[in-house]
């Protein structure tokens, strides 16, 4: 049997077993994923891409047969940048996970290693997405109220924003339907424990039933500078 050069630095036996290995702790992170991922959702895409980075850098490094090189290459892969965002910045940490995994199945002699790194860190994921560590209390929102153009808007809704949100500011105030209306964007911190059909429906009493927008993300006003 003639084995090909790339592989003359590396046993064969040593390749298939951080290539299963890889594929185990691959399978493991993935479902760990999945677990602190089934009330968000997850798509399968990612969940593969978690599932095949430990063997894929695991049988890399240990065909290269050389630590410095190995950890040479481990900074390189951190430094590649996806074409793909993560839609939640939490991923990010199951992609260095995956990594660190194949890492550790490519240049450790002492594989018992990677099992304990594993169930550290599968640990402490799943206990942060149980108990819900570091969840704020409160959620940023943009409030955006439809008005007449007869109705004065000053201090309006400043009793209703003060009973359902803890902090709120009104960012801007613009005219639509070519004056007809007026429209109030607030930026809001909305409380954990605020009924948001009967806040919106609160605001829409004031209002006159007009459009009222609750939006989940943070409002920014921008300012561009004419060149």
């Amino acid at each position: 049997m003639i084995i090909p050069t790339i592989y003359t630095h590396a046993d064969m036996g040593e390749l298939l077993w951080a290539l299963g290995l890889g594929v185990v702790m691959g399978f493991l992170i993935s479902l760990v994923y999945i677990l602190t991922h089934r009330k968000s959702g997850y798509s399968q895409s990612y969940v593969t891409t978690v599932l095949m980075l430990p063997p894929i850098v695991a049988i890399v490094l240990v065909i290269i047969n050389s630590t410095a090189s190995a950890l040479s290459l481990a900074g390189v892969f951190t430094l590649c940048r996806y074409r793909t965002v993560p839609a939640d910045p939490k991923d990010v940490s199951y992609v260095f996970f995956a990594m660190a995994a194949g890492v550790i199945c490519g240049i450790s002699n002492n594989h018992w290693i990677v099992f304990l790194f594993f169930v550290v860190i599968a640990a402490v994921l799943v206990f942060v997405e149980t108990v819900g560590y570091g969840r704020c209390k409160t959620t940023t929102m943009t409030l955006k109220i439809t008005i007449p153009e007869n109705l004065n808007y000053a201090d309006l809704f400043d009793k209703t924003l003060d009973l359902y949100t803890t902090s709120w500011k009104l960012k801007r105030v613009k005219t639509t339907s070519f004056g007809s209306l007026f429209e109030l964007i607030y930026m809001i911190e909305i409380k954990e424990t605020t009924d948001q059909k009967e806040f919106i429906d609160e605001l829409r009493r004031l209002n006159g039933n007009l459009t009222v927008i609750l939006s989940l993300f943070r409002y920014e006003d921008m300012v561009f500078d004419a060149k």
